[in-house]
């Protein structure tokens, strides 16, 4: 028999009283001790405490409520382990969470392993070929172009890229691309190269309207702000759970709108897809987007993604955005007052800001580390900015104080 719901509860409860009360997290730096934490966070995140941490767009820290479920899970497991019925059932109400978020219905959200593989079963689904083509944008992920690159090669396919005006991307620069044999327009909600955040509904709207499908990749974006997948208009969206959502790795939130849950055909199979067992090994598959969860997910990390959503829901996705763009545009103006040429365009509603710098990418690494400020600095002599929930002014002028020698 597996331990009980009751008793992982208490033991969360007790690890997460534990960590609050350790002296590894809670002793640190002054920075630790500063004023300016509006959304009243900073305690729950050790990182606050030993560094000035803006790169959440890379990987996010996550707090102390997280590592407590996590830590839950580990020591179940070692001691009675969750039974298969539970971590379903767990399962399930992460997956209302995650609905809740993005305002989606429970049954149009499935799990996946990463966001890439939302954009591949999607894409394979369509039974894409030649004369066929997808439009996306320059400022999407890689794995688009190497995804539909590849798919030019097998298929015959032609993949249509739309260019950036200035790190700006719009429904009306991706329209000459869109025509009768579009099949899909695909774009991330926040570009992980500069931040730039798109108005998706004239871009859902633009590829209905020739017959399209529109796919999202959410993983800079759901977290960060208020995410609504019907406003928005859109068909499918993936998110990662590492970033913005306070979770791990290993597991991505899959929505589908429920009308096109038919058409996306299943290209894998597992135990996980039954829904009713039938005679003479028989099954019944499920006719939701669990039909998305075909084997077994990495339940842990699934427990820690509900104790990062529920992180997430007391604190408000809107008070966040509210705290973290601006302190994205403070730090976006004070790179242009040291004369920085930014990236990120003015007035930019993400909390990413990117700019360029014309040294050795070592030099800038080096700088920054001997300062205890993580970034993002790229080959390319970019360097990537991403403040979160926990972040504060204090921390942005630090970043500036460093990027002030480095001009």
């Amino acid at each position: 028999m597996g331990i009980s719901r009751r008793s992982f509860v208490a033991t969360a409860a007790s690890l997460a009283a534990a960590a609050k009360a350790s002296p590894a997290w809670a002793a640190g730096t002054p920075s630790a001790l500063v004023s300016d934490d509006p959304l009243g966070v900073r305690a729950d995140f050790p990182v606050a405490s030993t560094r000035t941490y803006l790169n959440s767009a890379y990987i996010a820290p996550v707090p102390r409520q997280v590592v407590a479920a996590g830590q839950a899970f580990v020591e179940a497991k070692a001691v009675q382990p969750i039974s298969l019925g539970d971590m379903l059932r767990k399962t399930n109400e992460v997956r209302a969470q995650f609905a809740r978020l993005v305002n989606a219905g429970t049954d149009e959200i499935g799990f996946l392993f990463s966001t890439s593989e939302g954009e591949n079963i999607v894409a394979n689904s369509l039974d894409l070929g030649r004369g066929d083509n997808v439009v996306i944008d320059e400022l999407h992920y890689e794995t688009e172009f190497v995804l539909y690159r590849e798919m030019e090669k097998r298929h015959g396919i032609e993949l249509r890229v739309a260019k950036h005006r200035d790190g700006v991307v719009t429904a009306k620069h991706m329209e000459p691309l869109v025509d009768k044999r579009t099949r899909l327009v695909s774009v991330a909600w926040v570009s992980h190269q500069n931040g730039y955040r798109h108005d998706l509904r004239p871009i859902a709207d633009l590829a209905h309207a020739h017959g399209a499908l529109c796919y999202v990749d959410g993983i800079q974006a759901v977290g960060m702000f208020p995410t609504d997948v019907k406003q928005a208009g859109i068909d499918f969206l993936c998110a990662g759970t590492y970033k913005w959502l306070l979770g791990s790795f290993g597991v991505a939130p899959f929505y589908i709108r429920r009308e096109l849950l038919d058409r996306v055909r299943l290209d894998r199979f597992g135990a996980l897809h039954v829904a009713k067992e039938l005679p003479d090994g028989q099954f019944e598959i499920h006719k939701t987007a669990r039909r998305f969860d075909y084997s077994t997910l990495p339940f842990c990390e699934v427990y820690q993604l509900g104790a990062g959503l529920a992180y997430l829901e007391k604190v408000g996705v809107s008070r966040i955005e509210q705290h973290t763009v601006p302190l994205a545009h403070a730090l976006r103006e004070g790179l242009v007052k040291q004369g920085y040429r930014v990236f990120t365009p003015p007035n930019n509603a993400s909390s990413i800001v990117s700019y360029f710098v014309d040294k050795d990418p070592a030099v800038l690494r080096s700088a920054f580390e001997a300062a205890r400020v993580d970034v993002t600095v790229r080959d390319t002599k970019m360097v990537r900015v991403s403040p979160a929930l926990f972040n504060t002014d204090e921390d942005i002028a630090r970043f500036l104080d460093v990027t002030r020698t480095l001009v």
